[in-house]
């Protein structure tokens, strides 16, 4: 018994998957993204309430870099 083969489509495609993405797939992404890290150069001057203070200095050292 042989397989069957489907033909081809008439127009081949120009390089992949051709999908369209909403605009809030992108912006909202981004958004959540600068929150964040806004959260974490602002918390620069927050200390821990227990522990070692290491997150606290890792926050401390980006926030350093990303200031020069």
């Amino acid at each position: 018994m042989s397989a069957h083969i489907h033909p081809r489509s008439p127009q081949p495609t120009a390089g992949g998957v051709d999908f369209k993405l909403p605009w809030w797939g992108v912006v909202l992404p981004a958004i959540a993204f600068f929150v964040l890290l806004a959260l974490v150069i602002g918390s620069g001057d927050t200390h821990a309430v227990s522990g070692d203070g290491t997150l606290t200095h890792l926050v401390d050292r980006i926030h350093e870099s990303l200031s020069h």
